[in-house]
């Protein structure tokens, strides 16, 4: 692209300086010999008015007198009737410009010069012309690298940002060049660059919420599967297959669940349930686990809320609490449900040391964990609070309190009595 830049380049002005240059020669030529032409016969003329003056006033004419009156380098014949011809100077060899005068009293001067004057003057002429084209030529090659350079260097980089995005490095580099033409397409590639970099972003956080979301599923429904190969009793096998069963349901809703929020985090299917049902499954799945660390976890609060959400979601967000408890908490981990305006609550706390307090305010954010991990969990669970239109924050830090506020529908039939009284779960 360089090479066809500079060429075009310079063959556009070698046509002007030829064009213009050959119309150059002809008219200075065609000036210098007019402007020898009209000297010579200037002279001639004033060699007449000489002459004139000096036979009125009946003085003499001859070679002397006039020697000093001709120009160096011409050659004058003065015809006066009835004298000798006078010559004055050395007559030119060649080609000569000739310039004729007649005086009052019947003289005639004829001056010549040697056409090669001209010739010189021509020639020192068209050597300044030639030079100012050199110059020409130079400068415009000079300025056709100029803007080649800045119009092939951008495309050289917009070429490597494009390479650069095939390579998987969607980095935008935001540089323009000046160029309307060229600022628009690197403008386009930026906004490519940005796309893409969302686009791997959006992935790279599918998978690691879907390997952080799907790991303790998928523990306890091999434990379940475990069991099932262990025993032999039937009606436990049943029990166990059961068990199983509605994990692999809650399996496929968390996956889905993951891809409708990656696609995108507002869209919801929040229908109304029962809050009860949701935390009793929870409970049962994560006692085991608890037994053998040798903790407790139980329930206690209102009874038979009705919540607006995704009831797979709410599972999950109330998953990651107790995980989140059983991995960094101590002692017994309590949920407790209760109601605030319209909304329904469910706090998970339990007796650990808690949450230190530069971490309290970023908590929620991801990456950002107390201890060896990953950071992902409750970054995770407060988007899918939030996809219902709830929300997930934290009331305390010492001893750590989580909050989960879910719209509530009206109750569909009255409290009981001891609908107040700790459900425990051990």
């Amino acid at each position: 692209m360089r090479r066809r830049l500079i060429q075009s380049t310079l063959a556009v002005v070698l046509v002007v300086i030829a064009v213009f240059g050959v119309s150059l020669v002809i008219v200075e030529t065609r000036t210098i010999s007019n402007s020898a032409q009209e000297r010579v016969s200037s002279e001639a003329q004033r060699l007449a008015s000489i002459v004139d003056s000096r036979l009125i006033g009946a003085g003499t004419v001859n070679a002397e007198v006039l020697r000093s009156q001709v120009t160096q380098d011409r050659f004058a014949v003065i015809r006066i009737p009835g004298e000798p011809v006078i010559e004055v100077g050395t007559r030119p060899d060649g080609e000569v410009i000739r310039g004729h005068a007649k005086g009052e009293e019947g003289e005639t001067v004829v001056v010549e010069e040697p056409r090669s004057t001209v010739t010189r003057e021509v020639g020192r002429t068209l050597l300044i012309i030639g030079l100012v084209a050199l110059l020409a030529v130079i400068a415009a090659v000079l300025l056709a690298i100029r803007q080649a350079n800045r119009l092939a260097s951008p495309l050289t980089d917009l070429a490597e940002t494009a390479e650069r995005l095939g390579s998987g490095d969607p980095r935008p580099r935001h540089k323009r060049y000046s160029v309307p033409e060229l600022d628009r397409v690197a403008d386009v590639l930026d906004a490519s660059a940005e796309r893409i970099a969302r686009m791997l972003t959006a992935e790279r956080r599918l998978a690691a919420d879907a390997s952080h979301q799907l790991r303790t599923p998928l523990t306890a429904l091999s434990m379940r599967l475990e069991e099932i190969t262990l025993t032999d009793d039937p009606d436990t096998v049943k029990e166990e297959a059961n068990v199983a069963l509605t994990q692999v349901e809650r399996l496929t809703d968390v996956v889905e669940r993951l891809l409708t929020n990656s696609r995108d985090p507002r869209t919801g299917n929040a229908v109304s349930f029962d809050l009860d049902e949701v935390i009793q499954q929870q409970l049962a799945e994560w006692r085991p686990a608890y037994r053998s660390s040798g903790r407790a976890i139980v329930s206690s609060g209102k009874r038979h809320l009705q919540a607006v959400g995704t009831p797979g979601a709410v599972a999950q967000v109330l998953a990651a609490l107790i995980e989140n408890s059983l991995m960094h908490g101590g002692g017994t981990v309590a949920l407790r449900t209760r109601v605030v305006g319209n909304q329904a609550v469910v706090e998970v706390t339990d007796e650990g040391p808690g949450v230190p307090a530069d971490l309290g305010a970023r908590i929620f954010e991801r990456t950002i964990s107390g201890r060896n991990s990953t950071g992902i969990g409750l970054a995770v669970a407060r988007d899918l609070a939030e996809a219902d239109g709830g929300r997930l924050e934290m009331l305390q830090t010492k001893p750590p309190v989580f909050g989960l506020f879910l719209s509530r529908n009206p109750l569909k039939r009255p409290l009981d009595p001891d609908d107040d009284e700790p459900t425990t779960v051990r």
